[in-house]
């Protein structure tokens, strides 16, 4: 499976999720935010980091990149893209995903290992992941928390749009388990044709055990099933 990960100026995550990716056998490319056009490719992924220094705001510089054009219109013909923090937040500034991440509740920048639970196994994303497996992920962020208006909440919920919420290690779903002040708990959705997932917590920073864990190793092995 081919894959591109796109590398803005700030990208910070750029070579940990190049090296899961290659760890998992993807035939990875760098692409840089000023080229006009993407090779061949299955996979993009917008990786974390901050992009242009988190000018303005989160991801706003990086959603008007040259290369943007270029990870929108595969998009809508369908191929898979995958933002991880940063990269959520740009997708939302390109308008790919709706909603918008805005500063933590806390107003703090944070860094730790959370649990997430897995709420749709049913999509390219999650495939090889069980409903409701609880996993623990690490996040690092300081807008992390996603919001969005009534109506498309709605949606998100009854339309099984919702790929992860933050909880405890029992799987419980309230405010002490939610890190950021994300409404609902969300810490990852995807868009309605289920091919554009965005999430906070950084599954390539979980694929070695000795490292962290392995807990972000299946969504990898999702997308190659």
């Amino acid at each position: 499976m081919r894959s591109s990960v796109i590398v803005f100026p700030g990208s910070n995550c750029d070579r940990d999720i190049a090296v899961a990716l290659e760890k998992m056998q993807f035939k990875n490319q760098m692409v840089w935010h000023k080229d006009t056009s993407l090779p061949k490719t299955d996979l993009i992924v917008i990786p974390g980091g901050f992009s242009y220094g988190d000018y303005l705001r989160s991801g706003a510089i990086a959603g008007k990149s040259l290369i943007i054009d270029e990870v929108i219109k595969f998009a809508k013909k369908g191929c898979l893209v995958l933002g991880i923090c940063n990269g959520f937040q740009i997708l939302t500034e390109t308008g790919l995903l709706k909603g918008t991440l805005l500063r933590n509740k806390n107003l703090k920048f944070i860094n730790k290992d959370i649990n997430i639970k897995v709420l749709n196994d049913k999509t390219k994303f999650t495939s090889k992941y069980k409903l409701n497996e609880i996993l623990k992920i690490n996040i690092a962020h300081n807008e992390g928390n996603y919001f969005t208006d009534s109506n498309h909440l709605e949606e998100l919920e009854q339309n099984n749009l919702v790929a992860f919420k933050y909880c405890n290690e029992k799987g419980d779903i309230d405010e002490k388990s939610n890190p950021n002040g994300a409404i609902n708990n969300i810490a990852g959705i995807f868009n309605s044709k289920k091919n554009i997932l965005g999430m906070m917590p950084h599954p390539e920073r979980m694929v070695d055990k000795i490292v962290s864990n392995k807990d972000g190793l299946n969504l990898f092995s999702s997308l190659l099933n």
